[in-house]
């Protein structure tokens, strides 16, 4: 049985596969998947995310045995592998990037708005599921509500239709929409342009990224300062610019 999750090192490029029967996302593999987002700069400079099948991913598979608990706070880690996989994307420190195929449903949604980099073929579709299920879709919103329109989340979020790729990159999922059969393409040309970029940039463009939104004005003002004046005094910097 292959693995449904592939971590691979190509050079500086970390390669993350999701390669799971019927597109789903394990709470175990989330879990991995945020141990190698989180360690990825002692080898790269950056992580690509992609799926092996026709759907880039059709949620959360819950792996516990037997029915969720009844009590709160017993049943509150059950979610800790998803909720860390958001928190390993926002603070790994290369960038990440990721490219949809097929379907991505909500999951697949978080983690793409999510990405610091995002691209999708023009015949991926979107969607939050969860209330259909009677879930609450709050784990999906927790990652998506700094990054996308308010009234968009609350609409993907009640209504649980898929939106096409274009409707995505208006509401922010994504980054760029691409012609079908092509997303391939342009995802490893985007990560072969990211990769001849000095990495003291690759750092300093996700760390300030990171931090800088949750400063006052003048706090990130502060900060942007002191970035500029390291990143660029950076050895690697001036044989750049050579």
């Amino acid at each position: 049985m292959s693995d449904p999750l592939s971590i691979v090192q190509d050079g500086r490029l970390l390669r993350v596969t999701f390669g799971r029967e019927g597109g789903g996302v394990s709470d175990g593999m989330a879990a991995r998947m945020s141990q190698a987002l989180l360690r990825a700069h002692e080898e790269s400079d950056a992580v690509l995310i992609t799926a092996s099948g026709a759907d880039f991913c059709t949620g959360r598979i819950r792996e516990a045995e037997g029915p969720p608990s009844t009590e709160a706070y017993s049943r509150r880690p059950e979610y800790d592998g998803i909720f860390g996989s958001y928190t390993a994307i926002r603070n790994a420190q290369v960038p990440v990037i990721v490219a949809v195929e097929g379907r991505c449903m909500g999951y697949g949604t978080a983690i793409t708005t999510l990405a610091d980099v995002s691209f999708a073929s023009e015949t991926a579709t979107f969607n939050m599921p969860e209330i259909e299920h009677n879930v609450m879709p709050t784990m999906v919103m927790s990652a998506v509500a700094a990054r996308m329109n308010r009234n968009a989340v609350l609409w993907m979020a009640y209504s649980a239709e898929f939106i096409d790729a274009q409707r995505a990159l208006t509401y922010g999922i994504v980054s760029q929409v691409v012609p079908a059969g092509s997303l391939k393409d342009e995802a490893e040309r985007f990560c072969k342009l990211l990769l001849s970029r000095p990495r003291p940039a690759i750092l300093g463009l996700k760390e300030y990224l990171r931090v800088a939104p949750r400063m006052d004005d003048q706090g990130a003002t502060d900060y942007a300062r002191s970035l500029h004046s390291m990143v660029n005094t950076a050895a690697a910097m001036k044989r750049a610019a050579h």
